[in-house]
Formats: structure tokens, C-alpha cells, sequence
């Protein structure tokens, strides 16, 4: 499966206007902003409309700033160093957060967005609300790898399952790495999850099973026999897909007593 970078960065945008964590942090930052008055607007807007003013800013800049940096890395990693691929999604993500901040500031100040000045104040300020938005997702998204404290012994794959929908949980069937996206597929659906495919690999900890090329691990119950392509091992799964086997994975395969050949 190989997704277009458009459609990576609506996947991050559901996944980060679905989670709670991610708007009780939107949320927070406005209102913290909004008290506090930063930038001069503490001068220029009463309470209420300031606290609406930075919830709105908050938000716009935390969801289009994140599907936009999404998008140019995902569009640009296969091509460049991905040192040079961040910072290219980071001036990208500034550019158009100016151009939202430039907008707003038109409706509520009257501030002409063509302005030289305030364009180049503006852009100023955004890097500081790029960087509040790239903490706070960095923040939220280990809080999402985080497992629940709890006395119980969690299930297999648990922490993986539980950033799946509701809907598309179930036993694990396979992994397999898209980008920097892990597809979780169970025998209700698939899912991408924004991750390395190593990372998934340590959360599915309990459930048996083996990684078999670099980008495939899949789950022993869910391998429903084997075949050859062009004198390719392949894996057929319980739910009729055919994962690929590396060179470096068949004796691993063989051991595992997923083939005789």
C-alpha cells in the first residue's frame, strides 16, 4: 500500500481532530495565550474576545500547520536528506501560518494583510507559535505511545490496538511500513499509524508472530499458508492478502514452521 502525500496528511488530520488529548492541549495553549495577552493583544482586545482570538489562532495553527508540515515531508523524504526535508515542511508550515495570522489579524484588527511590515512581524511571531504547535505535538503524540498505568497486565498489543477506531480493533494480523506510517490491520480493517514500523513491531510484544521483509511483520495465527511468485515466497494471510518475503527473513520463516520449502 503506498499513499500519496495528500492523503498521508488528511490520515494525520483525523487522527489529531479524533484525539482528545490533542484538543485539551489546543484548547489549554488558547485560553493560556488568551489570558496572558502576548503579542500586544492584551492592549488591543478585551477578555473575551482575546481568549476567542488566540483559541481560534491555537487551533488553525496546530491543525493546518500539522497537515501542511505532513504533507511536504511526506512528499519531499523519498528525494532529499530528511534534515533538509524538516526544515523545508518547517519554513512551509511558517509560510502559510503567516498567511492564516495575516488573515485573522485582517478580520479582527483591520490590518491590511499586504502590509511589508506586519508581514514581516508576523512571520517573526510565528516561530514561536511554530514552535509551541511542534512541542505540543511531539507532546502529545508520545502521550498516545504511552500505555495506561494500571495494576492489570494489558493485552497483547494493547498500546498498538488502542490507536487504532474502535471499530478496527481486533487481533492483530500484520504490520506493514508506508513511509513513516505503520498500516495496523486486524480482520476488522486497517489503520495508519504515525510511526516507525520497529516502534509498532515492540508495542505488538505479546502477540506471536515475525518480522519477514523490512517493511512486513505479521502475526503466526493470521498465516493461512505460503505460495511462489516468480520464485518470490509469499505469505497468504487469513484475510487473503499476500506478504512478501525478504531473502534475509526465509530461514527465520522456516524456523518459525511457517513453510516447508
Amino acid at each position: 500500500m503506498t499513499d500519496t502525500p495528500l492523503h498521508l496528511a488528511k490520515r494525520e488530520l483525523q487522527r489529531l481532530l479524533t484525539s482528545p488529548k490533542v484538543w485539551i492541549g489546543v484548547l489549554a495553549v488558547g485560553l493560556i495565550a488568551g489570558l496572558s495577552g502576548p503579542f500586544g493583544t492584551i492592549d488591543h482586545l478585551s477578555p473575551l474576545p482575546r481568549l476567542i482570538y488566540w483559541i481560534l489562532l491555537s487551533a488553525s495553527a496546530f491543525f493546518v500547520g500539522s497537515g501542511v508540515g505532513t504533507f511536504v515531508h511526506s512528499a519531499l523524504r523519498p528525494r532529499l536528506p530528511d534534515l533538509v526535508t524538516t526544515l523545508a515542511a518547517g519554513l512551509c508550515v511558517g509560510i502559510v501560518l503567516t498567511a492564516i495570522l495575516a488573515a485573522i489579524n485582517r478580520v479582527i484588527f483591520g490590518i491590511s494583510p499586504l502590509d511589508p511590515e506586519h508581514l514581516l512581524g508576523t512571520f517573526a511571531n510565528v516561530g514561536v507559535i511554530s514552535l509551541i504547535v511542534t512541542v505540543a505535538f511531539v507532546a502529545f503524540d508520545r502521550l498516545d505511545e504511552t500505555p495506561d498505568d494500571t495494576p492489570e497486565t494489558p493485552r497483547p498489543a494493547d498500546a498498538l490496538l488502542r490507536r487504532l477506531p474502535l471499530e478496527k480493533r481486533g487481533p492483530l494480523l500484520s504490520l506493514s511500513a508506508t513511509d513513516h506510517y505503520v498500516e495496523v490491520t486486524t480482520p476488522n480493517g486497517s489503520d495508519l499509524v504515525l510511526m516507525r514500523l520497529s516502534d509498532a513491531i515492540e508495542l505488538a510484544t505479546g502477540v506471536d508472530g515475525l518480522q519477514v521483509h523490512r517493511s512486513h511483520w505479521v502475526a503466526r495465527a493470521a498465516v493461512a499458508g505460503t505460495r511462489r511468485d516468480n520464485g518470490r515466497l509469499m505469505l497468504r494471510l487469513t484475510d487473503g492478502r499476500d506478504i512478501p518475503v525478504s531473502r534475509t527473513y526465509v530461514s527465520a520463516v522456516k524456523d518459525a514452521g511457517l513453510t516447508s520449502e
